[in-house]
């Protein structure tokens, strides 16, 4: 376990805006950070940071917390890990009490598993460096593909043994679990048989963000083996092969620094690109790109080089995932290898240096290099001549900018010897079409039942005053939260500051609402022993749902940069400069409503009275709840019937 003060020390260094721009890039708004979402595949930015609280909030997918969490959300890491992860990144050690045996094995799965595969890397190391076996065959093919022991240390390549129990055996013997090892994907248990998935093959750990092994690739050398070529992992709960890229770990840096991406097929060409000094580069592990996959690409940036390699066959079958690219709004380019090469044997014949020169000169926009391999494939053909338009033109549709749509509209009539308003009319046929099924899928009753509804959406019903009330409650958290500290002048007295003045307003108020009535306690006791809550206590405080009210009610999606209106020299109000007369309001308004809340159950309660003495009784509270009532209705300056 990691000590308390550890963990402050680690909260302490934290810069949130540095940790968060290791995953995504972020531009300024007015004090604030944002971008777009790497939860979501959003086109608008609605992810915000806020450096002076040391907090993020996503509104596209509801995320939100600190530097830890923000790790946890985005990697897929537990919190202790997420821990590690800040504290190598802040350059010092975390001390760690011993852990017995027991307490190893009550640690959840997730860390189990990590625990196990990390083992598994270290396992297939030693083989491939300390064995007779590993040197001679797996050392031996890295070494024919010119791989330095630095790039084979870099990606932590490894060797699995030509048995069936090799790994089993020395998990076992080191005392990790076989249900452990199975779920991590490393054995199989079949017909009462338990063995090793990886057996005589070179071993490509699959890392996450972090650093983390998750899984496995393995490459079979034996050209008499019927096996598969490449074997993976299976699914488990930390490898999903739809949202890894292979390399992104490695390259994630580059990418960043060169702001664009190289994408190509296998391992090797991403360890071989590295080989010629090129690190900005990914794979999809030789699947089609998924939308995971994009959004994983777009935190790091927004354009985009595929690599293609030297085979017409092989290029037509991976244009699939380029219309993710384009719907993502990525700017694509491509290059062609000659036939029959691939990054490895590219690189090596021409150098690492003429290869660097090669794919800058040769890359062109993915749709002007979509027409011109498609057109190849079509011949005199007309009815494939069709096909290919309707093709380049959907993927046209998938920009989102129409500058962008109208250029390639341009050029591809052009190329492909078509008047301009022939692709407009085929555009605007599928831009309907697409309109017309998005506008059906989210109307359906299905969808509809499936979205959020706010509180705010059931303000406009009058009957519904459990949610008016609601509502309110969230509103004085929020004053409290935002301008607790700032001094108003309260109504009948001296200046004083927010939090005293309207807690002491709600006080005989019960609230409703279970999160906020804890914190209207809290702020509570606190005022009662002399003290003020600190925002640092309430964002470290072990009730998540109130660190959860903390992030919510403390951001605002809608901020006017305060660049845009000193330039424009517009004055823009803010709610801190009313806070007097908005905290007033507030209070009388929740005061008007949880009278009529409680007028509605004394009505209730006399319905089923029978007893004359205790219906008067119930009479005479409604009037006088009535009197209240419009008294606050007057101030409120409402109309209500008499």
């Amino acid at each position: 376990m990691i000590h308390p003060s550890t963990i402050e020390e680690i909260k302490n260094r934290i810069d949130i805006v540095e940790v968060i721009e290791d995953f995504i890039p972020l531009k300024r708004s007015g004090s604030s950070y944002k971008a777009l979402s790497p939860f979501t595949n959003e086109k608008t930015p609605s992810f915000y940071v806020v450096p002076s609280k040391e907090i993020f909030k996503d509104f596209s997918s509801g995320k939100g917390g600190d530097a830890i969490t923000f790790v946890m959300e985005v990697d897929g890491l537990s919190y202790v890990d997420s821990l590690k992860y800040l504290a190598k990144k802040y350059g010092f050690e975390i001390k760690e009490d011993d852990q017995s045996d027991e307490e190893q094995q009550a640690q959840n799965i997730r860390e189990s598993l990590y625990i196990v595969l990390n083992f598994a890397k270290k396992y297939f190391q030693e083989i491939l460096h300390d064995s007779e076996e590993g040197k001679a065959i797996g050392l031996t093919y890295f070494k024919e593909r010119d791989f330095t022991n630095e790039v084979i240390n870099k990606f932590e390549l490894g060797y699995s043994k030509e048995l069936w129990d090799g790994l089993l055996n020395e998990a076992v013997k080191k005392g990790y679990n076989k249900d452990i090892l199975e779920k991590a994907g490393l054995i199989i248990a079949k017909e009462g048989k338990t063995y090793d998935r990886f057996r005589s093959r070179v071993m490509f750990p699959i890392h996450n963000i972090s650093g983390k092994v998750i899984a496995f690739g393995g490459r079979i050398l034996s050209r008499t083996d019927k096996s598969a070529k490449y074997i993976n992992s299976p699914e488990t709960e930390l490898y999903h092969k739809s949202s890894v890229l292979y390399g992104m770990y490695q390259g994630k840096t580059a990418i960043r620094k060169e702001a664009n991406c190289y994408l190509v097929e296998g391992y090797t060409d991403v360890i071989s690109m590295h080989q010629a000094g090129i690190e900005n580069v990914i794979s999809s592990s030789g699947t089609s790109l998924t939308e995971d996959q994009v959004k994983l690409i777009r935190r790091y940036s927004e354009n985009v080089t595929i690599i293609f390699d030297g085979d017409q066959a092989g290029i037509s079958a991976s244009m699939r995932g380029i219309d993710l690219l384009l719907e993502a709004d990525l700017n694509v380019k491509a290059v062609a290898l000659p036939e029959g090469e691939d990054p490895d044997s590219h690189a090596k014949k021409i150098g690492a240096d003429n290869f660097k020169i090669f794919i800058v000169q040769e890359a062109q926009d993915i749709i002007r290099f979509k027409t011109a391999i498609l057109l190849k494939e079509t011949g005199n053909d007309p009815i494939k001549k069709a096909e290919v338009i309707r093709d380049i033109v959907s993927s046209i549709t998938k920009i989102s900018d129409p500058v962008k749509r109208n250029v390639y509209i341009q050029e591809c009539s052009k190329l492909l010897d078509i008047p301009e308003y022939v692709l407009i009319s085929e555009q605007n046929k599928i831009l309907i079409e697409n309109r017309k099924k998005k506008r059906n899928t989210t109307s359906s009753q299905d969808e509809i039942q499936k979205r959020p509804i706010s509180i705010e959406t059931t303000l406009d019903d009058p009957f519904d005053i459990e949610k008016i009330i609601e509502h309110q409650e969230k509103e004085s958290i929020r004053l409290l939260f935002n301008y607790g500290k700032n001094k108003i002048s309260a109504t009948n007295s001296e200046d004083e500051y927010l939090i005293t003045y309207l807690i002491h307003e709600v006080e005989e108020i019960n609230y409703s609402h279970p999160v906020y009535k804890r914190i209207i306690r809290l702020y509570k006791e606190r005022l009662g022993q002399g003290e003020i809550v600190e925002f640092d206590e309430l964002m470290n405080a072990e009730d998540k749902e109130i660190k959860e009210a903390v992030i919510d009610l403390t951001l605002s999606k809608f901020e006017v940069s305060e660049n845009w209106y000193k330039k424009h020299q517009i004055h823009v109000s803010h709610e801190s400069e009313f806070l007097k007369d908005a905290t007033y309001n507030h209070i009388v308004r929740l005061k008007h409503r949880v009278v009529k809340k409680m007028t509605k159950e004394i009505n209730q309660k006399l319905e089923k009275e029978t007893d004359l003495m205790k219906m008067d009784e119930l009479m005479d509270n409604i009037n006088e709840f009535n009197n209240i009532s419009r008294e606050l209705s007057q101030i409120l300056g409402m109309v209500i019937n008499a």
